[in-house]
């Protein structure tokens, strides 16, 4: 039976929705660091090893509590396998070990199943694994196309500029997450940049773009690109959201007073970013608060409460009853980021500040970063409400 999400069915209160979610991980590090004999294995012999492991329960999740009352648990499940080997391994083998994992979920008793990190994008998306599995599947990218979007965008309010006369660039924008977000940032700035390897599918995405425009809103202006560092360097708002495992910009490449929104995972910013340049705003994509005194029962790098984006979607639907494959494929409807943004501030999910590589940024270091940046980029203070006199890359004047 479907609740109404107000913790409520009929007059009779709910038990606790239930979900599971599917993690992996994502470096070798993941492995060694859980199980410390394997700091001595050869990688080669490790991963051969978990080829062989079945996906398993890893953790119970209590303590999800929506805004409206409705409560939520469930569990996560690991599929032990590295982004390399999910995304070389033929497609029927890696299905296998995907619907095994439904499989499990479905013994627990979840009532949905949500898909992280590199199994989401493998093979179709998610959808031969719903049509194999008895409960609903969702990959999340719906809410992290979202949340991705609201971080940046306050991001931009933060760092002083004025969101109209903002440059972004959206690096992966023909995969599902970056063409749903490049629709979105779309209708908040004055230039976006469209970036992929090939010109084809995003000249086409432009074109949906443009005829998909709210009336009433002015059409920005809309490029494409195939060089990201070209693109980068010329932003005021750089997205990052490829399945490469590749990192695609390092310190030259960005603009002093821009902010950088890395979704993707493993990440496309290199960690010397933060090393050199004190004066660009790298923030991760999808970090979200969850309501209630939520217990994981296990750490996956993010500070206690909250998570990403895609698992904090499976959630929401618990929550809501919504027990539907709310998100699959390679095309994400921009009325389904929409409507998933809603549930989650009905529930009480909200983007936790900034974060980045797993932990909180500070206000004063944000008012640091965008006093750095003024300096040197001759950015207005943000009293001043505007850009002007500001400088594109590659005129700003020294430190």
């Amino acid at each position: 039976m479907v609740g109404d999400g107000r913790g409520r069915e009929h007059g009779v209160e709910e038990r606790p929705r239930r979900f599971a979610f599917l993690l992996h991980p994502l470096r070798l590090t993941d492995f060694t660091g859980r199980f410390r004999p394997l700091r001595h294995v050869p990688e080669g012999m490790i991963r051969f090893a978990f080829r062989h492991v079945p996906p398993f329960k890893v953790s119970t999740i209590r303590g999800v509590v929506s805004a409206t009352g409705a409560r939520a648990e469930g569990w996560f499940l690991v599929l032990p396998l590295l982004p390399d080997d999910l995304m070389r391994a033929p497609w029927p083998w890696t299905l296998r070990r995907l619907v095994r994992a439904g499989r499990l979920a479905e013994r627990l008793g979840a009532e949905i199943f949500g898909l992280g990190a590199f199994t989401k994008i493998v093979g179709d998306r998610g959808v031969s694994v719903n049509a194999a599995l008895s409960i609903p599947v969702t990959t999340g990218n719906s809410y992290t196309a979202a949340s991705a979007v609201e971080g940046a965008l306050y991001g931009v309010d933060r760092m002083g500029h004025e969101r109209r006369n903002v440059r972004a660039a959206v690096v992966g924008a023909s995969g599902s997450i970056g063409a749903a977000v490049s629709h979105l940032v779309a209708r908040e700035v004055g230039e976006v940049v469209l970036v992929a390897r090939r010109r084809e599918p995003l000249e086409r995405l432009r074109e949906r773009i443009a005829a998909d425009l709210p009336p009433g809103l002015p059409l920005p202006s809309l490029e494409v690109e195939t060089d990201v560092r070209r693109a980068a360097r010329g932003a005021d708002l750089v997205f990052t959201i490829t399945s490469s495992g590749d990192v695609l910009l390092d310190p030259d490449d960005l603009a002093p007073g821009s902010v950088v929104c890395d979704v993707a995972r493993p990440r496309n910013v290199s960690d010397k970013v933060l090393e050199v340049r004190d004066d660009v705003l790298v923030i991760d994509g999808g970090v979200i608060a969850v309501p209630g005194p939520v217990d994981f029962g296990f750490s996956f790098g993010f500070p206690p409460g909250t998570a990403e984006a895609c698992i904090a979607e499976t959630m929401i639907l618990a929550l809501e009853g919504r027990l539907e494959p709310f998100t699959l494929g390679q095309d994400i409807p921009v009325a389904r980021v929409l409507e998933i943004a809603a549930l989650a501030r009905k529930h009480g999910f909200r983007v936790a500040g900034f974060r980045r590589f797993e932990r909180a940024i500070p206000e004063v270091e944000v008012d640091a970063v965008r006093e750095r940046a003024r300096r040197r980029r001759r950015l207005p203070d943000v009293a001043d409400g505007g850009d002007g006199g500001r400088e594109r890359a590659g005129e700003a004047p020294p430190a």
